[in-house]
């Protein structure tokens, strides 16, 4: 049996909910009234993991007013060796949610694991799957059943059918609120931490109707890179950027050398509004009272 990808196929075969054939518009999604898709660029900005209450309010505040669409943050940390730190957890949770409540950011973060789903869903508002649980698949049918909107990340060398693939399994389960991360692939380079792949956003839009955006930071790992990458995406059409942001990222506790920090941030946000701007995307801002 085939699998359709690609938007010139026999009748016969099956079709993907995600594919350009199901639906020919662009998925536009509505996140606590932040739109994510369409003509509308998502900056989702914040720490790769919650240290201090100090530290996740600081950044909240910033982001929010250079800008920012969404605010990102770890409770819960995916680490190659099981000696690193692995996140605050439910303080964690509770520090986010207080961020939240303050500046009004829509919150992104990390489940790594169904046991923990309940708890990250009272605070929540876009699950994120990291890159090394792209293909754990039970944990892709359970966020799907949650309902909440889901960002998958690429894995570190999956090809992009197989990241399709891998949001198939939270459309089917009705929950058709999915974004798509290119993060960087691991190749034979090693003058950088992964090779990002930004032919990967016009194909993935040519292959499905569901937003992509890009992760600059972790495909890096070099704060001196996210900006020029940062731009690249969003000339290239990327429906928004994920990137990480610290007020002293050179303490920070985890992935410290591809932070931006927050004294930098506006200037940032603005550089990569102009060039989305340049795909003909708009960064999304809160409207401001008269």
């Amino acid at each position: 049996m085939t699998i359709v990808m690609k938007p010139t196929v026999p009748e016969d075969e099956v079709m993907l909910a995600s594919s350009r054939l199901t639906r020919g518009e662009p998925t536009v999604l509505d996140i606590a009234g932040r739109r994510v898709g369409g003509g509308d660029f998502a900056l989702i900005a914040g720490p790769c993991t919650v240290e201090s209450r100090d530290q996740v309010l600081d950044t909240a505040r910033a982001v929010r007013a250079a800008g920012a669409t969404l605010f990102r943050g770890g409770a819960y940390k995916p680490r190659t060796s099981p000696y690193a730190f692995q996140g605050l957890g439910q303080e964690g949770l509770r520090l986010l949610a207080e961020a939240k409540a303050e500046t009004g950011l829509p919150i992104v973060t990390e489940v790594m694991d169904v046991r923990d789903l309940e708890a990250i869903l009272e605070v929540a508002d876009v699950l994120q799957i990291g890159a090394r649980n792209m293909q754990n698949y039970t944990l892709l049918a359970e966020v799907g059943r949650s309902g909440c909107p889901v960002l998958i990340k690429r894995g570190l060398s999956s090809t992009l059918a197989e990241l399709v693939l891998a949001a198939e399994y939270v459309l089917k389960e009705g929950n058709e609120s999915v974004i798509l991360c290119e993060r960087g692939i691991r190749t034979f380079e090693t003058a950088y931490r992964f090779t990002l792949d930004l032919m990967a956003i016009p194909v993935l839009r040519e292959m499905t109707h569901l937003p992509v955006i890009v992760d600059p930071s972790h495909a890096a790992g070099r704060r001196e890179l996210v900006l020029p990458m940062s731009l690249a995406a969003a000339a290239a059409g990327a429906d928004g950027i994920i990137v990480e942001v610290h007020p002293t990222p050179d303490e920070a506790i985890c992935d410290a050398a591809q932070q931006l920090a927050v004294g930098a941030f506006d200037d940032y946000a603005e550089r990569v509004a102009g060039a989305a701007a340049v795909a003909g995307r708009t960064l999304w801002r809160e409207a401001v009272p008269a």
